[in-house]
């Protein structure tokens, strides 16, 4: 029998391949760029598709993952299809219609659709008393600002509702702000590709950033863990490094997991992974945003180390439509505890290489490396995700020490950009 995956996270493909075959499944990877998952390819051992090709190894089908037909082209010419994981922001919505169109196991797509837009999540939480505050969707135009002033105040957060790797995302702390964040939305918004959704606003949120890692089946949700998130200064708005599993006062956990089990309900989340961002506020959790799906970056990685579990099972057994066994195992810190830094380039360019990948191995921790750009490749971008060249990621006792760690393994790590003038810099 065959799994496929319309598009997938950038890493997990080899774990995940590894337990489609533990199921008795092959793997197959739709894609429309193979260049995404370099890592895991080479981990895995891919193949392109074929009924003849490997049992054991992923395999991939090449194909315009954006094109509905060419999609449901490609599903058909396998053979046995018995489900199709859906485990993306981009590709979440078309992935549960497709698989409710083939009758494949899958979440409701009404569900789903409300989980991309964050507008609707947010009010919809506002209503079930989950969330102090409400949104405000506002057209990208300097007008808007007096709308958001009285809907939300300020301090704000300006973003769009199905937005990905903290892209085109404003903290907005004043006025001024405002006035720069709502012309950079609208020139945005007038660019090739526009933005990604309506444009709205919500308060801004005082406190430390965490995600809860979750997994749910038939109402029931069960909290894997929890990750510390260091975000950067503004005015870039981007994620620096995690760690994993944050050590939290007595009570507080449970407390954590009763919560986010009931904006997960609210929200209509019923089965599989969650990746669900919160602030602890002086008021207590707030939700930043809900993603669908298990985590990204290494944040299963993470998981997997720790828990001495592959999580991506419990990835398969949902695809399949089948209770988790992850939710009634036990879940114990029996490994190490595991922290990540991402490396970003700090001016757009092409990479040329990395200065400082030979010394990692001089850190402690069982430093490892893990790429996300290779030499060659255009960084168009460096105030988002899309600026990260590669993460550093470290192992320790605890979640601090592996930060600590990490966080010095990576200050080591140079990328070295060709810049527009043909310049070399130091990322």
């Amino acid at each position: 029998m065959t799994i496929a995956a319309l598009e997938a996270l950038s890493f997990g493909l080899a774990r995940t391949a590894e337990a489609a075959r533990a199921a008795g499944h092959r793997l197959v990877l739709l894609t429309g760029d193979r260049s995404v998952y370099r890592h895991e390819l080479a981990t895995a051992g891919s193949a392109d598709a074929s009924p003849d090709g490997p049992a054991g190894g992923l395999e991939v089908v090449d194909v315009d993952t954006f094109d509905p037909a060419a999609v449901r082209g490609a599903l058909a010419r396998l053979p046995d299809l018995a489900g199709l994981i859906n485990s993306t922001d981009t590709w979440s919505l078309p992935a549960a219609e497709l698989a409710q169109e083939l009758g494949l196991p899958g979440p409701d797509p009404e569900a789903v659709r409300l989980l991309r837009d964050k507008a609707r999540v947010r009010d919809t939480l506002h209503r079930a008393g989950l969330s102090a505050g409400t949104s405000v969707v506002v057209e990208p135009r300097s007008d808007s600002a007096q709308l958001i002033r009285e809907a939300v105040g300020l301090p704000a957060v300006l973003k769009v509702s199905a937005g990905t790797s903290s892209r085109d995302v404003w903290i907005v702390p004043d006025e001024p702000a405002l006035d720069l964040a709502l012309a950079e939305a609208a020139e945005r918004a007038q660019a090739p590709g526009g933005l990604n959704g309506r444009l709205f606003a919500e308060p801004f949120l005082a406190g430390p950033l965490y995600s809860a890692e979750t997994l749910s089946w038939e109402g029931r949700t069960r909290l894997l863990g929890v990750l510390s998130r260091q975000t950067s200064r503004r005015p870039a708005v981007r994620e620096e490094a995690a760690a994993f599993p944050v050590a939290l006062p007595d009570g507080r956990l449970a407390a954590i997991e009763r919560w986010v089990g009931d904006v997960l309900a609210a929200a209509g989340h019923d089965q599989g992974f969650a990746h669900v961002e919160f602030v602890l506020t002086r008021r207590g959790p707030e939700l930043v945003e809900i993603n669908r799906r298990i985590g990204g970056a290494l944040v299963a990685e993470a998981m997997c180390r720790t828990l001495d579990v592959n999580v991506y099972e419990a990835l398969v057994d949902v695809t399949l439509g089948r209770r988790p066994a992850l939710l009634d195992a036990p879940l114990r810190p029996v490994g190490p505890a595991v922290a990540f830094v991402l490396v970003y380039a700090d001016e757009p360019g092409v990479l040329e290489r990395w200065d400082g990948l030979d010394g990692l191995d001089a850190f402690p921790g069982e430093v490892s490396w893990y790429p996300v750009r290779a030499p060659g490749d255009a960084v168009p971008h460096v105030h988002d995700q899309r600026g990260c060249t590669g993460m550093v990621l470290a192992e320790a006792e605890t979640a601090e020490l592996a930060q600590h760690r990490a966080w010095s393994a990576a200050t080591t790590v140079r990328p070295v950009m060709k810049t527009a003038d043909g310049a070399d810099g130091r990322g």
